[in-house]
């Protein structure tokens, strides 16, 4: 039987959020069995306790935000791709600010404190969403399905009209029975163009945004000088969003992500849509024999983060 985890241990760290641009201090503690992720705004006054659920989410303006009364937490999406990674079902992530951390951009610094902590396994039984058919969502020309599949693969397609965009593949299919996560999907940033910046920080979007936690563009190339960490790290990370936007759910998914220039929105919609639809999917357990058809696997080399 596969066992529920938490970390062993409680890690910290500080950092930028990347829409505010306000520094923000993450603890992340272990959590006992069936607790789920609970997010803690540990600011304000009395403390605001946001569960994990895709109903809770109120923002998906370039990130995914979660909100309780007047209390938000935004960026979560790149902390729960990595919580998927590792298949955690259980924590604590208090925070003295409004968002997440951005780190480097990717989920990979997630990835490296979590194992820095240890995972523990619980006593209880994983749990997982098993598709029994197919679910779709869609806004504009934008969609995103869920189907059923004995494992979990994640198909995307973008439609970026830019030169250095172009020259990357723009379709992608990663399925985790053989492909890991922490060397296929979690080193790879979020991205942005330069002609957008005004209209962002016009907006309080975007500042913290640097070339140390983002992928950015003018209207020919990439902008950074160490260039890009995959030859088509843009798909990857839409890929990446979409496993933690996914996570809403707070278990991983037996069965077929597609998507055709999805966001966070789209992603979110989706989420919503499997629940209101409930013969569509099922709770399951798994034994360890199945172990290698979910997308997290028992270790990672930190060198491949």
């Amino acid at each position: 039987m596969l066992r529920q985890r938490t970390l062993k241990q409680t890690v910290s760290t500080v950092g930028i959020g990347l829409h505010s641009g306000k520094k923000v201090s993450l603890t992340m503690r272990p959590a006992p069995s069936n607790t789920g992720i609970v997010f803690h705004r540990v600011d304000l006054n009395p403390p605001v306790l946001i569960e994990l659920h895709p109903e809770q989410v109120a923002d998906t303006m370039l990130c995914t935000a979660l909100v309780k009364q007047d209390a938000k937490v935004s960026t979560v999406e790149h902390l729960l791709s990595a919580l998927a990674g590792l298949g955690i079902d259980n924590l604590y992530v208090d925070l003295d600010a409004p968002e997440i951390p951005i780190m480097d951009g990717s989920a990979a610094p997630f990835l490296y404190l979590f194992l820095s902590a240890g995972i523990e396994e619980l006593k209880a039984p994983k749990r997982f969403i098993r598709i029994k058919k197919p679910i779709e969502a869609s806004k504009g020309n934008a969609w995103a399905k869920l189907l059923p599949f004995d494992g979990f693969k994640a198909s995307f397609e973008i439609d970026f009209n830019h030169p250095a965009v172009n020259a990357t593949t723009q379709s992608l299919e990663i399925d985790f029975s053989h492909q890991a996560y922490a060397s296929e999907i979690a080193r790879a940033r979020t991205f942005g163009f330069m002609r957008d910046v005004e209209v962002l920080r016009s907006r309080n979007l975007g500042l913290g945004g640097s070339l140390e936690n983002a992928i950015v563009l003018d209207e020919y190339r990439v902008l950074n000088q160490d260039g890009l960490r995959y030859s088509d790290e843009f798909i990857r990370h839409k890929i990446l969003d979409a496993i933690g936007d996914l996570y809403t759910l707070g278990h991983g998914i037996i069965g077929a992500y597609q998507a055709h220039k999805s966001g966070h929105a789209v992603n979110n919609l989706l989420a919503r849509e499997l629940l209101q639809q409930q013969d569509a999917w099922e709770m399951v357990t798994l034994g360890e024999k199945r172990k290698k058809q979910v997308i997290f696997v028992d270790n990672y080399v930190f060198a491949g983060i």
